[in-house]
């Protein structure tokens, strides 16, 4: 079986989204799926039909979760001796060289990887080129619109 690397805070919240359609979403579609048959014929009941599916869905993402953290293998950054290098879990703040913009990104794995929360898959080409890279250092991350240079401002390790 292959292991995926997570964040411990990646791992929690999945534990507590499991936690959550388990023991308030999982009822809450019984019971609107108790009360559409009360209607009557379920040939014919779109509240029956809609809140089966909605189950189904619901079924399937509790499967996904539990494949998911039977599988992965969690990191804790805090935990490691990473020499003033960047390592998965670590959170860096990047300079565009060309453009003087200032980023920051926290490597985690893929399956916790969210850009709007400036949270990088370790399998992104930024973290690619980062990992064990130190502060001060400058990269090349290849893009699709062509090569783009940053230098590592600072490295975190929360």
């Amino acid at each position: 079986m292959q292991r995926h690397p997570m964040t411990k805070e990646g791992a929690d919240a999945l534990q507590e989204e499991l936690q959550h359609l388990k023991k308030v979403e999982r009822p809450a579609i019984s019971n609107a799926i108790a009360e559409a048959r009360e209607h009557g014929d379920l040939k014919e009941n779109a509240e029956y039909h809609a809140a089966r599916e909605q189950q189904g869905l619901m079924e399937a993402r509790i499967k996904q979760i539990e494949s998911l953290l039977g599988s992965v293998q969690i990191i804790d950054v805090t935990k490691l001796n990473p020499n003033g290098k960047v390592v998965f879990g670590s959170t860096v703040t990047i300079l565009n060289i060309d453009t003087d913009e200032e980023v920051t990104y926290k490597i985690v794995g893929e399956e916790e990887a969210d850009i709007k929360h400036n949270k990088i898959s370790v399998s992104s080409p930024i973290a690619r080129a980062l990992i064990a890279k130190e502060e001060g250092e400058e990269i090349t991350v290849k893009a699709p619109s062509g090569n783009i240079e940053y230098e590592i401002v600072e490295i975190q390790y929360v």
